[in-house]
């Protein structure tokens, strides 16, 4: 392994640098890199904590790796040895570049998808994908700095990629329809959808097969990503989250329609002013629409910021509704139909 017999002193050398090296590193990471990350968070532009964030753990890396390289030179080693040494250091600093570079894309991806809407959503589909293609990439460049040739390699998956297609055709149908749902941004995690087969709930992530909807019973749907892209989808997030409430009502025959439309149409403003749910800046609305077997029919319509605020605006509105009708004096028919027997004579 050694050239010659290795002196106390070389050995105190080599020890010296690797410690040395490892200890400076820690002194960056602990002093330096905090103050920066500290510092980063008091600017308006995030990148610079995405940048901070993938440089964790890298002085102590580089510095170690200072370290051991100058305590090499302190150690008579073997050419072989030598040659070995330096491959490895090579192979440990390309793979500490890619796993940079890694953090670097995936913190820029999710800092992009979460400051600007319309954004490619920060789906852990999309993430794994640039991860999964960023360290190919290094491996690749590892190999042929190890005087490897990449060529055979290559031909190689491109041959196995086939069969492996073939094979796993139902997988890649849905990796492939995962990335259509994102690319297209027609559902992105947090819109709350309803399947044609009739299941609502918050899109929580789109995965390589699936993607998660969190329904409001907090139950969790897993649809495969290759039959919700053959779904017909109602997205109650697009084009705007705010979204119309429409709430039937019918009134007596006997009613003054005038007094109707005034009483339920200020019912309607005080509680999209006083609930948090409702969006005051727009009128709500009052149309009659029907002369049905037993009442007047109408509907109220007024907005709300999300879908599941309507429940608490249809709960509140029609509470206070039935207590105002009350006392106006307004009457809610119950179901009556009214039958009229005709009377014949009998012949004797």
């Amino acid at each position: 392994m050694f050239s010659e017999s290795v002196t106390l002193v070389n050995a105190v050398f080599a020890i010296a640098f690797l410690v040395g090296g490892i200890v400076v590193g820690f002194a960056v990471e602990r002093i330096i890199f905090s103050r920066l990350r500290r510092f980063a968070k008091k600017t308006q532009w995030k990148g610079d904590e995405v940048i901070i964030d993938a440089m964790r753990g890298a002085p102590i890396l580089c510095f170690g790796i200072l370290g051991f390289y100058s305590a090499l030179a302190y150690l008579p080693l073997t050419p072989a040895i030598e040659i070995l040494s330096q491959k490895v250091l090579l192979v440990i600093i390309i793979f500490s570049v890619t796993l940079v570079i890694a953090r670097l894309a995936v913190g820029f991806i999710q800092l992009q998808s979460s400051k600007t809407a319309g954004a490619l959503p920060s789906a852990s589909l999309f993430i794994n994908v640039t991860r999964i293609v960023v360290f190919a990439i290094g491996i690749l460049i590892i190999l042929q700095s190890l005087g490897l040739s990449i060529t055979p390699l290559i031909t190689a998956l491109g041959i196995g990629g086939l069969a492996v297609a073939l094979a796993l055709q139902p997988t890649l149908s849905n990796l492939f329809a995962g990335i259509q749902i994102i690319i297209s941004k027609q559902l992105e995690p947090g819109d709350y959808v309803e399947l044609d087969s009739g299941e609502k709930g918050y899109v929580t992530d789109i995965s390589w097969r699936n993607t998660t909807i969190r329904e409001l019973p907090n139950n969790l749907i897993v649809v495969p990503n290759a039959k919700l892209a053959d779904s017909i989808v109602k997205n109650f997030n697009r084009p705007q989250k705010e979204m119309s409430v429409l709430i039937d009502v019918g009134v007596s025959y006997d009613s003054n329609l005038e007094k109707v439309e005034q009483v339920t149409l200020d019912v309607a403003k005080k509680v999209v002013q006083e609930l948090q749910e409702g969006k005051s800046e727009y009128e709500p609305l009052l149309r009659y629409k029907k002369f049905a077997d037993f009442s007047i029919n109408f509907t109220v319509i007024f907005r709300v910021h999300e879908y599941v605020d309507k429940y608490r605006a249809q709960h509140e509105f029609i509470k206070r509704l039935h207590k105002r009708y009350k006392q106006e004096g307004i009457e809610i028919p119950f179901p009556i139909r009214t039958v009229h027997v005709k009377q014949m004579n009998e012949k004797e």
